[in-house]
């Protein structure tokens, strides 16, 4: 670890514009605009495309995998856009094909329409003749917890399920129950307890925080496929990551957990300015690929 790099990262990260206390459709452009401005690969060549009815970033590979990564910001803000250069990182990584479904956000669209449209990219993958055994699905924050809530709503569906999935830093109680949002409150940079308590009412918009379609913490779990779960040690979201390592583990679920000690959240979209943003795409990538 690179400790002036990572407090660099740290001071960006506090000294941030983005609340998801505030208004969504405020910090929208702020959110995106932070993101895009990060350094990138500019060869990389993606295209806008629909699957399923559901608009998003598609970039080809020659390889038969595709993966389907599901975008974080509190299911009230972000896109396939702001999350470009993380996503297309991984799949290049990966070999893999890449569908990013710019799925509909709260307050203007709440639960359950982003899962609708994930679980309608999936069918989509399905039906452009992916075999499921070669789809992988990932996402971090809000969309590591819509990873985890597709998988379940595929497997409710009886569907085939992907191979695996990857969630980086997932949020997966709604009702912030977990212990680390008390204990990291100091050491988390990014998150809060109000903002993200704030975008959960947004997403609900008064349905029980409990409920696991949008809870997938309290999901039945049985049957999913292996799940890699990466997440820092120094985030509030860190008991939601451990605690769905135990109840995976205890379900029957192959999972691997890898806790990266004083990561913040979803480090790994700062890889251009943070090596261990650049080895958890290689540690993913090589998972996604089944290598």
């Amino acid at each position: 670890m690179s400790a002036q790099e990572l407090e660099q990262l740290v001071g960006l990260l506090r000294g941030g514009p983005v609340s998801f206390s505030a208004p969504p459709q405020e910090m929208r452009p702020v959110f995106e605009g932070m993101l895009v401005s990060l350094p990138g690969d500019e060869s990389t060549v993606t295209e806008e495309r629909e699957l399923g009815g559901v608009p998003g970033l598609w970039m080809g590979a020659e390889g038969a995998r595709a993966l389907l990564y599901l975008h974080g910001g509190g299911y009230t803000i972000g896109s396939p856009l702001a999350y470009r250069e993380f996503s297309t990182q991984l799949a290049r990584t990966a070999g893999a094909s890449l569908f990013a479904p710019d799925y509909r956000l709260a307050p203007e669209h709440p639960h359950p329409a982003a899962l609708e449209d994930a679980l309608a990219a999936y069918r989509a993958l399905l039906d452009l003749g992916h075999a499921a055994d070669d789809v992988v699905v990932a996402g971090d924050s809000a969309g590591g917890g819509l990873t985890l809530a597709l998988l379940v709503a595929i497997r409710e569906a009886g569907l085939p399920l992907p191979a695996r999935a990857v969630l980086f830093s997932p949020w997966l109680d709604l009702t912030l129950s977990g212990t680390s949002v008390a204990s990291k409150a100091e050491a988390d940079p990014s998150l809060d307890q109000a903002g993200l308590a704030a975008a959960a009412a947004h997403y609900l918009n008064g349905l029980p925080a409990e409920t696991p379609a949008a809870s997938p913490l309290f999901a039945d779990l049985t049957g999913l496929p292996p799940l890699l779960i990466e997440v820092g040690e120094a985030e509030i979201l860190l008991s939601d990551a451990t605690r769905l390592a135990d109840r995976a583990g205890l379900a029957g679920v192959d999972i691997t957990l890898h806790v990266w000690p004083g990561m913040p959240h979803v480090w790994g979209l700062f890889a251009a300015v943070l090596g261990e943003g650049r080895e958890v795409i290689e540690e993913a990538g090589a998972f996604i690929a089944g290598s």
